[in-house]
């Protein structure tokens, strides 16, 4: 072949690596956890934390649990002192994780300063999880993938069962 052909198909494939993915960025195209705490850092003039050698911690995590969980991601942000509302920072975090992310649990303090937010999102025979927990003047985020047998299961042993072997949990 030419190498006259080459020079301009590598050219359209540098594009693609490079400027494709950096006007989406401009453009506000990232999501998912790094886009909630990229968002969470622009909008409250924080920065988060990011926990070392995640990737192992959660190689580590899936090898403990034998698959059960996985994919651990966690960003903490610490002097948190900003005010927050509510309603913004529920719109926020749904709309930076995207479609297919539902709400499970939306708890607010009566005066804002502690709030958690979890939404869950199906991946398969998986169960992905995403935490964010204000408590005072910390805010942790956290995004797992879980196997729900798994959990159901582990949550199971520790169950509290009442004199005569039943569960003391009303259904």
């Amino acid at each position: 072949m030419n190498r006259q052909f080459f020079v301009p198909l590598g050219c359209a494939a540098l594009c693609l690596i490079v400027v494709v993915p950096w006007v989406a960025l401009a453009a506000g195209g990232e999501g998912g956890f790094d886009g909630v705490v990229s968002s969470i850092e622009h909008q409250y003039h924080v920065q988060a934390t990011r926990i070392p050698f995640m990737g192992l911690a959660s190689l580590v995590a899936g090898t403990a649990t034998h698959a059960g969980v996985s994919g651990v991601h966690v960003a903490e942000f610490e002097h948190f002192s900003a005010p927050v509302d509510s309603e913004e920072l529920n719109r926020m975090v749904e709309q930076k994780l995207g479609q297919g992310w539902e709400r499970m649990i939306r708890e607010t303090s009566r005066h804002g300063n502690e709030q958690t937010l979890i939404f869950a999102h199906p991946e398969g025979k998986r169960m992905g999880l995403f935490i964010l927990d204000l408590d005072g003047n910390e805010m942790d985020v956290v995004e797992v993938s879980v196997d729900p047998q798994q959990l159901k299961d582990t949550v199971g042993k520790y169950e509290h069962r009442g004199q005569d072997g039943g569960s003391n949990n009303s259904d």
